[in-house]
């Protein structure tokens, strides 16, 4: 199991529910959108029902997209894909609850140094284990 997400020069992540460089034209961003779907490409995407739905619909055919609750143990949730590479979308609240499953840390740096009310948290990268692994 991987997890993918982009961060801000001081580990920003969020900023009122969205993105904090939302709506950014610039290529750093631009190349991370782009990258973040060729990445997930013909793998699984689980996260919370809010990234779910910013997901375009020309991205639903190329990756099995599924949205992921909080009363459903990540353990059962992982077992519906057995054998496929499994990536976990979203935010803080998922990352605490799925970070002892993930293995791998896709992580872009973005030129982003505003306002954030949402963290990366380093804690997210041991709760894997040894096998983790901080890209």
């Amino acid at each position: 199991m991987r997890a993918i997400c982009a961060i801000g020069l001081r580990g920003q992540l969020g900023l009122h529910g969205v993105l904090p460089w939302e709506g950014e034209r610039g290529r750093p961003f631009r190349e991370d959108v782009a990258r973040f779907f060729e990445v997930t490409r013909g793998h699984v995407l689980l996260a919370g029902p809010r990234t779910i739905a910013s997901v375009p619909d020309f991205a639903l055919a190329e990756r099995t997209v599924a949205v992921i609750r909080s009363g459903e143990r990540p353990a059962d949730v992982l077992a519906r894909y057995p054998g496929r590479v499994v990536y976990i979308g979203g935010g803080p609240a998922v990352w605490d609850e799925y970070a002892p499953f993930i293995r791998h840390w896709d992580i872009n740096r973005l030129p982003y140094d505003g306002d954030a009310d949402r963290w990366f948290e380093p804690r997210w990268l041991i709760a894997g284990g040894a096998g983790a692994l901080a890209v």
